[in-house]
């Protein structure tokens, strides 16, 4: 696995009189997990859709190992990104989305039952997606990321309909990730169980950094929790 800092630099993006992103800069370091905080509406989903080419910002770039996403010789390989678990066609099985996905990637067809095993999607691989239930989406969305084998992984509420048990195994395989090189940048407002496997933490509220840092300088905030309801409230009074 290739070491790939993600590197936000002055991100700012507008929408009519609404500024979602105002000069947002932080870099998510290969080899830690990155958790990415803020209120609903704070601007996180804008700034990770903007990361990854979905949403062109207004000024500032996004780069992975120093190259945009849009520039990237092997996008799916270098980043796998969880933004939205709606995009699965519901008449097709997991396996058939996951073929039609490696092959729309140039992804070798084993790819598919090795992303499969490792998100413990055996026993729904052949189920219509129309009856999964929002956890078993959150695997599928999951295991399409892993198809190209990415360095980098950009997950938006990943833990979103998992239950206890997929919670753990979810907060395993991103240790893991990041223990064996890989980058990771994750948004969750499952305050407790982020704290549990971040290096570093960056807390955006009304569009602009509030606060970054490592696991250690969060210790010296008092933790996680702490550290967002004290500043989070400090910058709605600003």
């Amino acid at each position: 696995m290739s070491a790939v800092d993600i590197e936000v630099a002055g991100l700012a993006k507008r929408f009519g009189q609404v500024e979602a992103v105002h000069d947002v800069t932080f870099t998510a370091k290969a080899g830690q997990v990155t958790g990415f905080i803020g209120a609903n509406g704070a601007g996180k989903s804008t700034t990770l859709r903007m990361l990854v080419g979905l949403t062109a910002p207004d000024r500032g770039s996004a780069e992975f190992g120093g190259t945009p996403y849009r520039d990237l010789v092997d996008p799916s390989g270098t980043v796998g990104a969880v933004l939205d678990i709606a995009g699965a066609h519901p008449s097709m099985t997991a396996v058939g989305h996951l073929r039609t996905y490696a092959a729309l990637g140039g992804h070798a067809p084993a790819r598919v039952d090795e992303v499969i095993t490792l998100t413990g999607l055996e026993p729904y691989a052949h189920r219509r997606i129309r009856g999964f239930s929002t956890g078993m989406r959150q695997r599928l969305a999951l295991a399409t990321a892993l198809l190209g084998d990415p360095d980098v992984l950009v997950l938006d509420e990943p833990s979103n309909g998992l239950d206890p048990a997929g919670i753990m195994w979810l907060r395993l395989f991103i240790r893991r990730f990041a223990d064996a090189g890989g980058t990771v940048l994750i948004s969750s407002h499952v305050l407790a169980e982020l704290e549990q496997v971040v290096d570093g933490v960056v807390l955006i509220e009304r569009g602009r950094v509030l606060w970054s840092g490592s696991r250690a300088q969060l210790a010296e905030q008092g933790g996680l929790e702490a550290m967002y309801f004290q500043l989070a409230t400090i910058g709605e009074l600003a």
